[in-house]
């Protein structure tokens, strides 16, 4: 997958480059586009593109628009049809501007943010060209494929003094947001394990997506589909279905765990963990795709400033046929919060101080005087006062009925590009430290093995505490 990646880039990169200049503009009528870093006029509508109109470009662009004074002028899709679609979707008498080539999109002066929604492997690439063109970016999670794609992501980020938001939308709704106020607040105690799952049984769901019978190389972009992916044959599959192969997508983790792990970064205000372990299977969908559909993995977050040490597991089960109820568990030594996108129940637990006596115990293997020797010690050690728990509490949260987290996420998006700054919910440094666990579930999968993380810096190390060792590029013919 790496082997061309080198060459790929320095192609890229250079036609990259000429997006912003008179080259590439001069075909398309504008003026070759300079980076503006001045802030919007609060009264301007925000225009905005969206790369990649598929099922999530659709979804992220109706949420985008749920907001005000914001505009979508352009599409790009590698698929004719979804264009087609698009124009009749949101232009007024088709007029949108819809291309293959989103470099089109990029040349554009009239274009200020770019949503880009592609398959995983382009996430990086059409993310730096875009902030290279002085364009802000909503990028779709996973922000990146690979963990040595990251930190070009985020340097280009700051270098550009673009708003950047990266699209995990969970964590804008309000069920998230009171369970970060709760575990801040340090109403369950220490955190000290955290469990997740996301499970499903049907095929739509596992990734099996409606193909048109009009796919074709005619209709497809195939070999810019591609990319830096290896060299395949046309294969419409690969193409509407691009999730369920290595060369495109991140498989269930970069699809579903990338969700739990930034609700917990969120809520827990964490960096990340140290040490990854995922396994699992192709048990069910056994289409052809090279992912499993069943995955759990293992990750132990270390203590920092804003936590004690805990650990989290993560499952996700596409081949569970019975009764589905997936939740998120964020269990601490005086209680516990269960919560998902749209309520949370909060269980408060405290244990008296005195630890009690009897029962399944040691104390009846005693001797009779030693025994009454116990009680007197006890009973001097703990009063009446301290044998009492607290009752059980529980608090439940309902987020509002009009809770709109989709369309808050992008809010805070554009919010952030009229002001000027960088600081959104989601920035490319958090949703790098986000994704990063995901990719190693992947690479600890596939290649059998334990990852370990440094979150601070976030670069992979070759073990506890060690830095990791340069791999060597193997350049293969194509």
């Amino acid at each position: 997958m790496q082997s061309n990646r080198r060459v790929f880039i320095k192609s890229l990169s250079a036609a990259s480059a000429l997006a912003a200049t008179e080259s590439l503009a001069k075909p398309f009528g504008f003026p070759a586009y300079i980076p503006n870093l001045a802030k919007i006029s609060p009264n301007d509508k925000i225009r905005f593109a969206t790369i990649g109109m598929g099922i999530q470009g659709n979804f992220d662009t109706q949420a985008a628009l749920r907001n005000p004074d914001v505009e979508l002028v352009g599409v790009a899709d590698l698929y004719d049809g979804r264009l087609e679609h698009a124009k009749t979707a949101y232009g007024k008498d088709k007029d949108l501007f819809a291309t293959r080539d989103f470099r089109e999109i990029l040349a554009r002066p009239d274009i200020d943010a770019v949503l880009v929604v592609t398959p995983d492997h382009w996430h990086d690439h059409v993310t730096i060209a875009a902030l290279k063109a002085g364009k802000h970016v909503y990028c779709e999670k996973p922000m990146v494929q690979h963990l040595n794609e990251g930190k070009a992501v985020v340097d280009a980020w700051k270098k550009s003094g673009k708003t950047m938001q990266v699209g995990s939308q969970r964590i804008s709704s309000a069920a998230f947001q009171e369970a970060k106020r709760l575990v801040q607040a340090g109403e369950i105690g220490a955190v000290n394990y955290i469990e997740s799952n996301n499970d499903r049984f049907n095929a739509i769901g596992a990734w099996e997506y409606s193909i048109p019978p009009d796919a074709s190389t005619k209709t497809v972009d195939w070999d810019r589909f591609l990319g830096d992916a290896p060299k395949h044959p046309f294969d419409a599959k690969r193409f509407f279905r691009w999730r369920n192969y290595r060369d495109y997508g991140t498989g269930v983790a970069g699809d579903l765990f990338i969700h739990l792990i930034t609700g917990v970064h969120f809520v827990t205000n964490t960096l990340g963990p140290t040490r990854i372990f995922s396994s699992g299977n192709l048990a069910y969908w056994k289409d052809g795709r090279d992912v499993p559909d069943v995955m759990s993995c293992i990750m132990d977050y270390p203590k920092t400033d804003q936590h004690e040490a805990f650990q989290m597991v993560l499952r996700v089960n596409f081949a569970n046929a019975g009764k589905i109820n997936d939740v998120t568990r964020i269990i601490g030594n005086e209680g516990q919060i269960e919560f998902s996108e749209n309520n949370l129940i909060m269980t408060k637990k405290k244990l008296p101080i005195a630890p009690g006596y009897g029962g399944y115990d040691s104390f009846f293997t005693f001797t009779e005087p030693v025994q009454q020797e116990f009680v007197k010690q006890y009973d001097a050690k703990y009063p009446p006062e301290t044998r009492k728990a607290e009752p059980v509490k529980e608090v439940r949260f309902e987020a509002p009925k009009d809770d709109d987290a989709h369309a808050k996420h992008f809010g805070d998006f554009f919010e952030n590009v009229r002001k000027g700054s960088q600081g959104t919910i989601e920035d490319p440094v958090f949703g790098f430290r986000a994704a990063a666990p995901v990719l190693a579930c992947n690479e600890s999968y596939f290649e059998q093995k334990v990852v370990y993380w440094d979150p601070v810096t976030m670069t992979q190390q070759s073990g506890p505490g060690t830095a990791a060792p340069k791999k060597k590029t193997v350049t293969k013919k194509t």
